[in-house]
């Protein structure tokens, strides 16, 4: 049986993954995040999860492994993790009463294969009040995410509509890379069944 990695410390790719009952072990990737200037939002999460990838495969060679990486993109530009309040409040501020699209890259690693691929999902705001963005600072949810919000928590009250795969949004596209892990005869028979 091919045992799968998934090369994340992220605890919400780890509950997604966890609830589809596909058999997985968590490594932290620890891989060099910095994207060129001008890199496409789809070309960067794609290498972004290869790179997390490739780390933990060498650990691994045996395995599948699986890296992601997820952006938010407005006008054009890339919004990573805001590095303090004002950085969150100023990202949330622009994302207000408009839309933006979130892209997660996946890259799956094994002795015979490598694939990447990413979704795009566009995530449109309601318009907020300052009142309201503070107020969402204060939680603290904000500093680990990408865009400086999180869909599956308490971020989920600024969101008007989701034109997409809400899955992409919250960090993995659990539709698509169970559809790959079947196609590289990773998962079998049922649902989630490992290859024997």
């Amino acid at each position: 049986m091919t045992s799968i990695i998934l090369a994340s410390s992220s605890p919400r790719r780890k509950e997604l993954l966890s609830q589809v009952l596909i058999p997985f072990t968590v490594h932290a990737a620890d891989a060099d995040e910095t994207i060129s200037p001008g890199t496409e939002p789809s070309d960067a999460v794609e290498q972004l999860a290869l790179r997390k990838a490739e780390a933990v495969f060498a650990h691994y060679p045996d395995a599948a492994v699986i890296g992601a990486d997820t952006v938010v993109v407005q006008d054009g530009r890339i919004l990573g993790k805001p590095a303090d309040a004002s950085e969150a409040a100023a990202m949330i501020a622009s994302l207000s009463g408009t839309v933006h699209s979130v892209y997660t890259g996946v890259a799956i690693i094994t002795a015979n294969e490598t694939v990447m691929f990413h979704e795009k999902t566009d995530v449109e705001f309601w318009k907020l009040t300052g009142e309201e963005i503070a107020a969402y600072i204060q939680t603290g949810e904000p500093f680990d995410k990408a865009g400086g919000y999180g869909i599956q928590s308490a971020g989920a009250l600024f969101v008007k509509a989701v034109h997409g795969d809400y899955f992409t949004v919250v960090g993995l596209p659990l539709s698509s890379l169970y559809r790959h892990l079947k196609r590289l005869g990773i998962l079998t028979g049922g649902l989630s069944s490992p290859a024997k």
